[in-house]
Parts: C-alpha cells; sequence; structure tokens
C-alpha cells in the first residue's frame, strides 16, 4: 500500500470500516498529505451545504419565520465554521497523537489525521441537511449519524493505532470527553459572538 492513503479508503471506510481500518495500520501517511488532499475537502462541506441553506431558507430556530441574514453575514459565519472545524480537526489529531502514548498506542501524527478524518467523514456527508437549515430535521440526521462516527472512533483506534482493545477505549472515551468540551465551548463563544453582532443580532 505505501506510506500514503488512497482516496478510496475514505470511501471503503463507510462500508467495510474495519478493513479500511486494516489498511491503514499498515500506512504511514504524511499528516499534511492528509490535510490537504482529504481532510480540508470534507470540512468544506457543512458550511457550504450551510451557505447554501441558509441563503434559499433561512436559519429555522424554533421560530416562525426563519431567521435570513445578509450576504455578508452569511459568508462572515460560513468561514467561521470551515475555521471552526478545521481547529478541531487539527487539534483533535494533535492531542490523540499526544495521549497515544499513555495508552500504549502509535503516536504516529500521520495516522492521528487520517483516523480522525475518517470517524469525522460521516458527520460531513450528513452535513447535506444543511441544505435546508431547519433544526429538527438536522437533529433527525446528524444525530445517529454522531452515533456512527463514535462507533468508529471507537472501533478504529485499537486496529489503527495498535493498541489493546481495552486501551483503546479508553482512548476514545477521553478524545470524546475533549470534543464534549470543545462543543460546549464552542457554543459559549457562538453565543458571545452573536451578542457582538456577528452572525444573528441576538444584542439588545
Amino acid at each position: 500500500m505505501g506510506n500514503e492513503i488512497h482516496s478510496y479508503l475514505l470511501l471503503k471506510s463507510l462500508f467495510q470500516p474495519v478493513a479500511a481500518f486494516e489498511e491503514l495500520a499498515k500506512a504511514e501517511p504524511s499528516p499534511l498529505n492528509v490535510l490537504l488532499h482529504y481532510s480540508v475537502w470534507l470540512l468544506m462541506l457543512p458550511p457550504a451545504f450551510s451557505l447554501i441553506g441558509a441563503a434559499n431558507f433561512g436559519w429555522r430556530i424554533g421560530a416562525d419565520e426563519p431567521l435570513m441574514l445578509s450576504a455578508q453575514s452569511l459568508w462572515l459565519v460560513s468561514a467561521g465554521y470551515l475555521v471552526v472545524l478545521l481547529f478541531g480537526l487539527v487539534s483533535t489529531a494533535l492531542i490523540s497523537s499526544w495521549m497515544a502514548a499513555t495508552y500504549g498506542a502509535s503516536t504516529s501524527l500521520g495516522k492521528h489525521f487520517a483516523l480522525i478524518t475518517i470517524v469525522g467523514e460521516p458527520l460531513a456527508i450528513a452535513s447535506v441537511a444543511h441544505l435546508y437549515p431547519d433544526i429538527f430535521v438536522n437533529v433527525l440526521v446528524l444525530i445517529p449519524t454522531m452515533i456512527w462516527s463514535m462507533y468508529l472512533l471507537y472501533k478504529g483506534i485499537p486496529i489503527v493505532l495498535d493498541t489493546p482493545p481495552e486501551r483503546g477505549m479508553l482512548m476514545a472515551s477521553s478524545l470524546v470527553g475533549w470534543l464534549l468540551v470543545a462543543a460546549v465551548s464552542l457554543l459559549g463563544i457562538s453565543m458571545a459572538l452573536w451578542t457582538l453582532g456577528v452572525g444573528p443580532l441576538l444584542g439588545v
């Protein structure tokens, strides 16, 4: 298979995750190659879908009327969305590589970038629900997809990073904890920005 991963591995991970993880375990991909050739393109999907959906239908977040934003605000929010996703992927891969030594797992940064990209792939694809940005529709689509991504995380760590399943489970749980903290922090930052006039005007 060589040192780098192939694009078909991303597709394969959706239908044959164990086989895909076994192939990834044999590779030594470059973090930059994974980020530029695979991760960034997946990360662009949610902001793009969100931009198109919000421009055409507005955000439906419980109010009777959809929340319509100006073109400038939509581009600003979408750009922020992409930056947050990029930061989340890179920081999670770095934290995963850092904590790997504690669990006797591989610290290969390229493998961690590839694994986190595969774990996030179902969520990126399911973000097609953003084309109709109704909170109920998106919850219905994204919650089952999030469960699938967590399954990939718990299943992939022991195989890709060559660590016993029990240690892999603990490491995956630690990463889930980090992601939950990051998600709550993001909500707080978003609300703070919105009250300052960045995005929906929630200030008084």
